[in-house]
């Protein structure tokens, strides 16, 4: 019997191969910085292999203990009943966890900052630059809240102004926040995506971004 704790990282999935590729690369670096983690990956949707499958393999090895780690910024439906669902179909001989969203998080605004410089802005830009925190989307009224939070508690690190934005499902769509953000009369207009891997969503705040500088 295996009696380590086995740490399931679980993605939504996307029909664009670059998804998938996004998270497995991030599996092997969670590998690389932790050797003594077993960590897996399962896909909730249109990649394998599955949650379930997964589950049902650690169940036949002997696994008896597993936290299931959602691959998401924020808490939607996916992690309030998609997971929840699938996890009760686990075999019963395993003991999982669920952990919580990865969102909202101080390392994750500092990540959206650090990308920001690295795509040219300077900490002098900072108070004359607006940001548009653009987020996929979803129906979810708390998720929508907690992406505006953040804007809010990152506007006031001292940006011009920065503004929540919605690849679907909500508005504003990122070309408005852009638009909103010349009229308020930053001097520039940043659009940070606040997304995990490429995808359609991600695509659709790219060419929304087209205005930006």
């Amino acid at each position: 019997m295996v009696s380590a704790p086995v740490l399931l990282v679980i993605a939504h999935g996307s029909r664009d191969p670059r998804h998938a590729a996004t998270v497995h690369a991030l599996v092997r670096r969670v590998r690389a910085m932790r050797p003594g983690l077993r960590v897996e990956t399962g896909f909730l949707d249109f990649n394998v292999p599955s949650v379930q499958s997964v589950l049902e393999s650690l169940e036949a090895e002997g696994v008896r203990d597993v936290v299931a780690l959602p691959l998401l910024l924020t808490r939607a439906f996916h992690a309030k009943a998609d997971i929840p669902s699938v996890l009760r179909q686990a075999p019963s001989r395993l003991r999982i966890r669920q952990a919580d969203v990865l969102g909202p998080s101080p390392l994750l605004t500092s990540a959206l900052e650090r990308r920001l410089h690295e795509a040219g802005l300077s900490p002098a830009d900072k108070s004359s630059t607006g940001v548009v925190l653009a987020s996929a989307g979803s129906s979810d009224p708390e998720a929508i809240a907690v992406i505006a939070s953040i804007a809010r508690e990152w506007w006031h690190t001292g940006w011009c102004a920065v503004r929540p934005a919605f690849a679907s499902a909500s508005l504003p769509r990122t070309e408005d926040a852009v638009r909103e953000l010349r009229a308020l009369g930053c001097a520039k207009v940043a659009v940070a995506p606040y997304v995990l891997a490429p995808g359609f969503l991600p695509d659709r705040i790219a060419r929304g971004a087209a205005g930006a500088d």
